[in-house]
């Protein structure tokens, strides 16, 4: 859940965040409205974006202490906090620290410092929080944005800042963070900072963002428990989109890389950043075929909040360009459209069987059968196999696979169960258990 976004908040900070002085508006309490609602769906995890005082979208922070007067402040979310673990929910957060906003205050100090006295201001304390760029004079930035300044990884005082900041959110009730733009941080920032949260949280949960690289490689030298998949992401909506299920086969093929190197990554096919699924892939008769998919592949599979009703939204790189896939959500559930409900349910299929079948999350893929819009996935650990059977052409397709001793579990309409369990009607999928 992107919380500025959900609960239709300001897109700049109030007059006076930057000093702690601007108004209170208490929005965090109407996350709260939607537990129950998350729970019928059959998720336990509630990850959410940033929430700490920021300039604009959250991911230029500059109070890492504070709640974002924009949604509320401490009682606020002590108060989620409190109505989640009621359900059984854990709640995640999202640590910007790869980067801060320009207000925030050893920032502010170091270009103080700068300013007044040039290149002697780089031996400062507050200067050494950030990395010179000779070629501007300024501190660098990350990846051209200028208002997001980057932090010196190396600098014994920002590895400190960052534990702090993580120790005391847990210490308030989170249960583990993602660690935005993980990748381009040094894996020996996160592992000795991590080895320092981990004394007092031995439980709490790291997720690193990685887009690309070398996850399983980068996971374990950083002594993280899981990445964002976005291999497979891509491979999910490109191959129905495009009718080309080998590239499917190929991303499934690395992902079993990737757990076979312990990894459990978290797996997902829409998220803040992305185009949303219903957008991404234009033939609604093939969405439900990405939920077979994500459901019984292994990871940790999460949703996107409004994915599960079919919301719709391009990703724009420009200015305001990640404003159609952060909306915001009505006050209840209530509130939400009629014609969402049915994508609802059948997320709440889906994740019912895998919560049925937990061992999905460790487990392994095999192809059975694959052309361009038919493939057959194997899903198994140990005696334990799922069979996903998945058509995305324009006619029905026969399985040339043994089922085995398995029978259908799900089908997009569960009123319906075809007579032969390996003849997949067009532009459908059955899964087998």
């Amino acid at each position: 859940m992107y919380p500025l976004g959900f609960t239709g908040a300001e897109p700049a900070a109030l007059p006076g965040a930057a000093t702690g002085s601007a108004g209170v508006r208490h929005r965090l309490p109407a996350l709260g409205n939607w537990l129950d609602y998350m729970i019928e769906l059959g998720c336990n995890g509630l990850l959410l974006g940033p929430i700490f005082a920021a300039e604009t979208h959250g991911y230029d922070t500059i109070d890492h202490f504070r709640i974002d007067p924009r949604l509320g402040d401490d009682e606020d979310f002590d108060r989620l906090v409190a109505q989640a673990a009621e359900r059984g929910v854990r709640i995640v957060l999202d640590g910007v620290f790869n980067h801060v906003g320009r207000q925030f205050p050893p920032l502010v100090a170091a270009q103080a410092a700068l300013a007044a006295d040039g290149q002697a201001a780089a031996g400062t304390p507050a200067a050494r929080w950030f990395k010179p760029d000779a070629a501007t004079g300024d501190f660098e930035v990350f990846e051209g944005h200028s208002h997001l300044v980057e932090l010196n990884h190396d600098e014994p005082d920002v590895i400190a800042y960052v534990t702090e900041v993580m120790r005391y959110w847990l210490g308030r009730g989170a249960s583990g963070w993602r660690l935005d733009a993980a990748y381009a941080v040094p894996a020996p920032f996160w592992r000795a900072v991590l080895a320092g949260v981990r004394q007092d949280f031995p439980e709490a949960w790291f997720l690193g963002e990685m887009i690309h690289g070398d996850y399983a490689g980068y996971a374990a030298s950083a002594g993280l428990d899981s990445v964002t998949q976005y291999e497979t992401w891509k491979a999910i909506w490109s191959s129905l989109e495009n009718r080309n299920f080998y590239e499917l086969d190929h991303a499934l093929a690395r992902h079993n890389a990737f757990c076979d190197a312990g990894l459990l990554p978290q797996v997902f096919v829409g998220n803040h950043d992305v185009t949303r699924l219903a957008s991404a892939i234009s033939e609604p008769a093939l969405h439900g075929h990405a939920l077979a998919i994500l459901f019984t592949m292994p990871g940790i599979p999460s949703v996107y909040y409004g994915d599960e009703q079919a919301f719709r939204g391009l990703k724009e790189h420009r200015a305001g360009g990640d404003d159609e896939i952060r909306p915001a959500f009505p006050a209840s559930p209530a509130g939400l459209a009629p014609y969402g409900w049915p994508t609802y349910r059948l997320h709440q299929r889906l994740i019912g069987f895998r919560r049925r079948h937990p061992w999905l999350a460790g487990a392994r893929t095999a192809t059975a059968h694959l052309s361009g819009t038919a493939m057959a996935i194997r899903v198994h650990s140990g005696p334990q196999q799922v069979l996903v059977l998945l058509n995305s052409g324009d006619e029905p397709a026969k399985f040339p696979v043994d089922p085995g001793d398995l029978s259908v579990a799900e089908v997009p309409d569960p009123g319906d169960p075809p007579p032969d369990p390996m003849l997949v009607p067009a532009r459908s999928w059955t899964i087998l258990a």
